[in-house]
């Protein structure tokens, strides 16, 4: 498997497109083997000497949304409360370099609300973490840099082979808003990814490191990372109440480029790969895998595919930490109740398939140009329990329509099965400047007993954001 970053970034999700005119879209963000921006040449310097020199562009987008949001409680609380929200945002674009989005929500309180509350809804304020949720976007560095960060809301996040740390999301958790760091190294032959959660609580935190093993035997070579052994490992450290689990996984890892074919602006991959796991300290906590994966890449698609094959033993799985997690750790998915430390995992095996595709009519290298973006991934257990994740995002009519939908179902097959499903949609208008908001879906809330409680909302508004 090529060594590259795990970590999947979906900005169609954080920040819908923000409507820059395709001339405008800064030559550092144009994929490479794309064509030059012939609406506005870059800006150039020229020097004493003569010499050319082309100055970075940085791109500015403010903006504001208000919304009615209204959170509506089940199952006999006999209490639904509805909000005013206001979202400012702002976002500073340096390049690739340079990334910054600040913006979080501001509920007010407007009917249902508990006696003595404040204007302000507590729950999204209460703990230092929350603090963390002002910053959805910090990028310093790119691909290219021998070390880059990363830190704002993890969404959809894999840990490089993914088989510790896969899809996982830092914000599940309706109440908790804590920002994630990702930060990355290469030296030599060896790359590193370095993760945590919540970078203000240090709870769940993580690496993984990957040896080049063509680069150690032979030098580099024109294909960095087409046979690699990684190692990771990913700690619980830090307990929320008495949900949390303090625990340490580990894997081991070996894959290898079996195919590759590259053309001028296109390419395909095949890789295949094995890794085992298991829990430190604890006889009998192990799991195996083996697999295959392929990427292809065009001028207008990309494809990432992985399918594999799994064994699980003694309450160790793969992807332990996964989208479900911030959820399970509090209540599993079925008829225990029980919390994510104290459930039994049965032994089996399973086999794993996940699907990224990203599609664009017109050539544009922007994640937040996409016409399409779609990623799915489902799990088979033989003793009966399959689990499946989807998030798909579509750009229609002119990029004037923005819709956006996530679903997730942990336990199918089985009772006690958890469904999450949620969608946003915007219609831009007047210049795609003003737009129109809508959003629902489902949602479930930890109680003070450390259960789960089913919930749903919906909010209209409207937004206006300027570009600059």
């Amino acid at each position: 498997m090529r060594v590259k970053r795990g970590w999947v970034v979906w900005l169609w999700l954080l920040l819908p497109a923000p409507s820059w005119a395709d001339n405008e879209l800064p030559p550092e963000h144009m994929e490479e083997g794309s064509p030059p921006d012939e609406g506005v040449p870059p800006p150039v310097l020229e020097t004493e000497s003569g010499d050319v020199l082309q100055v970075r562009r940085w791109h500015f987008l403010t903006r504001l949304e208000a919304t009615t949001l209204m959170l509506l409680p089940r199952h006999g609380t006999g209490r639904d409360e509805g909000f005013l929200q206001l979202e400012p945002t702002l976002v500073v674009d340096g390049g690739e370099d340079f990334g910054l989005n600040l913006g979080a929500p501001v509920r007010l309180s407007l009917w249902g609300g508990s006696v003595g509350a404040g204007r302000v809804r507590a729950e999204d304020w209460d703990s230092l973490s929350d603090w963390g949720q002002v910053v959805r976007l910090l990028s310093l560095g790119s691909d290219a840099s021998p070390v880059a960060l990363w830190a704002g809301s993890l969404d959809c996040y894999s840990l490089l082979s993914g088989h510790l740390v896969r899809r996982y999301s830092n914000r599940t958790h309706p109440d908790y808003h804590p920002a994630g760091a990702v930060l990355t190294g290469t030296l030599g032959p060896l790359y590193t990814e370095a993760f945590v959660s919540d970078v203000l609580g240090a709870r769940l935190m993580g690496a993984e490191v990957a040896l080049d093993v063509q680069h150690v035997l032979v030098g580099q070579s024109a294909q960095p990372g087409r046979y690699t052994l990684s190692f990771s490992a990913v700690h619980e450290g830090a307990r929320l109440g008495s949900t949390a689990r303090l625990a340490t996984l580990a894997h081991v890892d070996a894959s290898a480029v079996v195919v590759v074919r590259r053309g001028r602006d296109s390419g395909f991959e095949a890789q295949v790969f094995a890794g085992w796991g298991g829990v430190p300290g604890a006889g009998g906590a192990w799991g195996a895998v083996a697999g295959l994966g392929a990427d292809a890449v065009s001028p207008t698609f990309d494809l990432q595919a992985r399918l594999e094959g799994r064994l699980q033993r003694g309450g160790f799985r793969q992807g332990y930490f996964g989208p479900d997690y911030e959820l399970a750790r509090f209540q599993v998915a079925g008829a225990s109740g029980e919390a994510l430390a104290e459930a039994v995992f049965p032994n089996g095996a399973s086999a794993f398939g996940e699907v990224i595709v990203s599609w664009d009519a017109v050539h544009l290298g922007e994640l937040l140009q996409r016409h399409l973006r779609l990623s799915l991934s489902a799990e088979a257990f033989t003793w009966g329990r399959v689990d499946a994740d989807v998030r798909m995002a579509v750009q229609l009519v002119h990029r004037t329509v923005e819709v956006a939908l996530r679903g997730m179902a942990v336990g199918l097959r089985q009772p006690g099965t958890r469904y999450l499903a949620s969608g946003e949609g915007r219609w831009r208008f007047l210049g795609g400047r003003v737009y129109a908001l809508g959003q629902g879906g489902t949602l479930l809330t930890p109680t003070p007993e450390g259960k789960l409680r089913p919930g749903a909302f919906i909010a209209v508004g409207m937004g206006v954001d300027h570009v600059r």
